[in-house]
């Protein structure tokens, strides 16, 4: 044989081993991406079977190939739930479990039995079906570093592939009892490409991971950690002092009696309150719509491509699902309401502007006896 499978088997041990510590130092350094760890755990479970199998000095007994290829199947079914738990952190680890065991369970019968040509067949073909399940959920991965995820899923593919000429290999061969490690050329190939395979979806996977972690970082930088809306910061370097399109609307929001609710409730009320106005926002503005957080009880909500008249619906229906909410303040009945200001763009107008008219409505509604929608005036062209 060209190829030293000896020397190969060594070459896929360290470059699992080096994965496995790649991904528990990504763990440790984020405990929350549990994709990681069960990553770590497939690939112990890998290199534990490598090492065996290049421990077993020519023994090719029940023992030396029932064992690792136990060990393959169940680190596989680990790195295949990894990678559902990337593509989703909802995504349920019970299906790869499930799934593993039963291929675990599949794959000893023929070896308990005697036929190794058999067993070998299932695993190659139980391994190729990991692989590729591992590949879709790449491919079905949204955001992130588009051209690694797709780089990832074509190298299981391509792996998955080795795995599955080696079962066809023997097939074509007709050996239903196999008393040595197969030597053709599709081990060849198999070997190589869990070699070149392992190496490449480790580097791949830790580029994800830091482009997954940039992505949050910078999510977490520009969204208010209290209500999940947009930030002030945000909401300025998304408009700028840039002329916002026509027919864009400006929503200021003042939280009503805001001092009287932290005095009753407390700060944790207070929460409370920003919190579920924040939740109508999201429930009452359109798909597309803007929502931030300017500060203590502020918001803006920027609506585009909309007339005053539409606009001025969206706030009525905000101001009457907060004030339906009925946080009553104190024993005359005075209860949580939210004043508004609205402005549509004028000529020539920068979002500054917009956002000042709009604020001047506010002032408005607030003087004008509270839990109101008032109008800006339209700007004039100087």
């Amino acid at each position: 044989m060209v190829i030293d499978n000896a020397t190969l088997l060594i070459g896929i041990a360290f470059s699992s081993a080096s994965l496995l510590f790649a991904l528990l130092i990504g763990w440790l350094n984020a405990r929350s991406e549990t994709y990681l760890v069960l990553g770590a755990m497939g690939m112990a479970f890998i290199v534990t079977a490598v090492m065996i199998m290049g421990l077993r000095a020519g023994h090719y007994g029940l023992a030396q190939h029932l064992v690792p290829y136990t060990l393959i199947l169940i680190g596989f079914s680990f790195v295949f739930a990894g990678v559902r738990k990337f593509r989703s952190p909802l995504a349920s680890v019970r299906p790869p479990i499930v799934l593993g065991t039963i291929m675990v369970i599949a794959n000893a019968v023929p070896f308990l039995l005697g036929y190794t040509g058999i067993g070998l067949i299932l695993l190659n073909t139980f391994s190729a079906i990991l692989l590729t399940l591992c590949a879709v959920e790449h491919w079905r991965s949204k955001g992130h570093a588009r051209v690694a995820l797709n780089a990832n899923a074509i190298i299981y593919c391509v792996t998955a592939f080795s795995f599955l000429a080696c079962a066809l290999v023997i097939i074509y061969e007709g050996e239903l009892v196999v008393t040595a490690p197969p030597e053709n050329w599709a081990e060849d190939f198999n070997s190589i490409m869990s070699l070149v395979g392992l190496t490449g979806i480790g580097a791949l996977t830790l580029t994800l991971h830091h482009a997954r972690a940039a992505d949050r970082h910078r999510t977490e930088a520009n969204t208010d950690s209290l209500t999940g809306t947009l930030n002030r910061r945000a909401l300025f370097e998304l408009f700028g002092n840039a002329s916002p399109a026509p027919r864009t609307a400006v929503l200021m929001f003042d939280l009503d009696h805001f001092k009287q609710v932290n005095d009753r409730f407390g700060h944790a009320g207070g929460d409370r309150a920003l919190q579920q106005f924040a939740q109508i926002l999201r429930a009452e503005l359109r798909r597309g719509d803007i929502a931030a957080r300017l500060g203590g009880e502020e918001f803006c909500a920027v609506l585009p491509a909309i007339d005053q008249e539409s606009a001025k619906l969206i706030a009525e229906r905000i101001r009457a699902a907060y004030a339906a909410l009925g946080m009553l303040l104190d024993d005359e009945g005075l209860s949580a309401t939210v004043s508004i200001g609205l402005a549509i763009t004028g000529p020539e107008e920068d979002f500054s502007a917009l956002l000042s008219r709009a604020d001047a409505a506010l002032y408005l509604a607030k003087n004008g006896g509270r839990n109101q929608v008032r109008l800006a005036a339209l700007r004039l062209v100087a």
